[in-house]
């Protein structure tokens, strides 16, 4: 049976979609990143290692966040290449300061070159990064409807039935494309890149009441999107 996504003990980041929601706001928050400061303190020995350690997520993130355009001009791994450059030259001015915790430290800087990235092939022009809104009208560096359709729909259809899989996704796709991007990031961001409330919270510049608020209402909107269609598959 697919796992709810609101499960959140065990579940794996493409874990089986169930279009049956629930949600988790009591999850612990994150204990003390005394320990990753500790690592970076070692210098360039340090982040590479605490770097190599969040690698699989960063990637994750960067996959779900690509636009479809950009991701057939640009290897994944070069915008990871180019987060670990930048993070080196960070790290002394980030170490001064601990303004953030080490790992969104490395998830602000991923979703800068994320966002650079799209500025750069898909030729958006805004002066407020944070503001920058793509081609396809979503907030550059928020998960889209393409890729996240296909990470909720992972496993839940036999690699059997390849036509069912691809009709499953298409019309997934268009019920995520009817969602607020700032509901589809949330889902990403507590279900497939693992972060508390909390983390949310000071990703998105908001506080963790709204985070917490804004999380039950997208699984609710998303629930009766799904709720209204006939289309959901047998595995």
């Amino acid at each position: 049976m697919a796992t709810a996504l609101g499960d959140r003990q065990g579940i794996a980041w493409h874990a089986p979609f169930s279009p049956h929601l629930t949600y988790n706001c009591s999850m612990p928050e994150p204990s003390t990143d005394e320990p990753d400061f500790a690592a970076l303190q070692k210098g360039d020995d340090g982040l590479a290692e605490f770097f190599a350690s969040h690698r699989a997520r960063l990637r994750r993130m960067i996959d779900i966040r690509l636009d479809a355009r950009v991701a057939g001009r640009v290897d994944p791994s070069d915008i990871l290449q180019e987060t670990y450059l930048e993070a080196v030259r960070q790290l002394p001015a980030f170490l001064e300061a601990r303004n953030l915790t080490p790992k969104l430290w490395l998830r602000l800087i991923t979703r800068q070159q994320i966002i650079a990235a799209h500025r750069h092939h898909l030729g958006v022009q805004k002066r407020d990064a944070k503001l920058e809104v793509s081609l396809a009208g979503d907030a550059p560096s928020y998960a889209n409807p393409e890729s996240l359709s296909q990470f909720l729909a992972a496993g839940m259809i036999s690699p059997s039935r390849d036509a069912a899989k691809r009709e499953f996704r298409q019309r997934l796709r268009a019920t995520l494309e009817k969602m607020d991007p700032m509901d589809r990031e949330i889902i990403a961001l507590r279900h497939f890149d693992e972060l508390s409330n909390a983390e949310v919270a000071v990703e998105l510049g908001i506080s963790k009441t709204a985070a917490s608020n804004r999380y039950i209402r997208a699984l609710q909107r998303l629930n009766k999107l799904l709720s209204s269609v006939s289309w959901l598959p047998d595995p």
